[in-house]
């Protein structure tokens, strides 16, 4: 007897753990149920953080998220078709005018995410002082090996820079196309050895913590005036996901706070999501306004 209800005892509890873990399971599987979210962005140092920090924020709220490395070209198309629903990588209004317009009527603007962004042609302090000025370049095109480091082919600032040259009768120095991380690698090459460089650069970007750089002045403003960069949706999000509208909607950060994660993302050997994971476990409070009332 005693036996025979030892062993219905143990049933009980084996039956009743194999519930647990089967309502553990059903509840588990309810929270990634809030569905997939695709970002696209830009190879910018910039662009990896925030959309970095993006991605742990909505997965830290239920979601599962993919994120999609593209030229700027091919992440405004997705963006367009719906293969992205979302990017925190749209520089405004001048540098991405063109790809927005192409897709205006398939997207939604929800506005800055971050303000105060420039855009230029960079040279370390000491080629300032030779070479203050875009005007100034023709003059001296044997000082930088009669090119201007750029980044890749696709970029709005790439196409700006070609226009400014145009606008300055520059035509002694030729635009080469490279990468971000391959503009950043020649910069420090030509800082460590004290040679005249000229790049493609932008605001926010870790180089101007790094070393002491100066935008050349820009007379005819053929750069533009101070941009901002702005999150971009996909149209019908809002419908679909309304929790991670709201989030996308909320989110808005300072070069400051970018500055932090892009230089920790430097470090030999980092890894950009993981960064993102700690900055945005060691800031709750900031995150806290991006999340605060958007639960679904």
């Amino acid at each position: 007897m005693t036996r025979n209800l030892l062993s219905q005892s143990v049933r009980y509890t084996m039956l009743a753990m194999a519930a647990g873990i089967s309502l553990g399971a059903g509840t588990a599987q309810a929270e990634e149920s809030k569905g997939t979210i695709n970002l696209a962005y830009v190879e910018w140092a910039s662009e990896v953080a925030s959309t970095n920090v993006v991605r742990a924020v909505l997965e830290q709220e239920g979601y599962k998220v993919n994120m999609d490395s593209l030229s700027a070209a091919v992440m405004w198309q997705a963006l367009g078709t719906g293969d992205a629903d979302a990017i925190v990588a749209a520089w405004l209004p001048t540098t991405h005018a063109d790809y927005l317009s192409k897709v205006k009527d398939e997207v939604v603007d929800l506005g800055p995410n971050l303000d105060g962004t420039k855009l230029g042609l960079v040279v370390p302090e000491y080629t300032y002082e030779k070479v203050p000025s875009i005007a100034d370049l023709n003059a001296n095109a044997d000082l930088f090996d009669d090119k201007i480091v750029g980044i890749d082919p696709g970029a709005g600032l790439m196409s700006m820079t070609e226009k400014a040259m145009k606008e300055y009768g520059i035509d002694d120095l030729s635009l080469q196309s490279s990468s971000g991380a391959a503009m950043t690698s020649a910069l420090a090459n030509a800082i460590q050895n004290h040679q005249d460089i000229v790049v493609t650069g932008w605001t926010p970007h870790w180089m101007f913590a790094r070393w002491d750089l100066k935008y050349l002045e820009d007379p005819k403003k053929a750069y533009g005036d101070a941009e901002h960069i702005d999150t971009v949706v996909h149209k019908g999000l809002k419908e679909r996901m309304p929790q991670a509208y709201a989030i996308l909607d909320n989110f808005y950060w300072t070069p400051e706070q970018m500055g932090e994660v892009m230089l920790m993302n430097q470090k030999p050997g980092s890894d950009p999501y993981e960064n993102a994971k700690k900055w945005v476990s060691e800031h709750p409070d900031v995150v806290k306004k991006w999340t605060e009332g958007t639960a679904e």
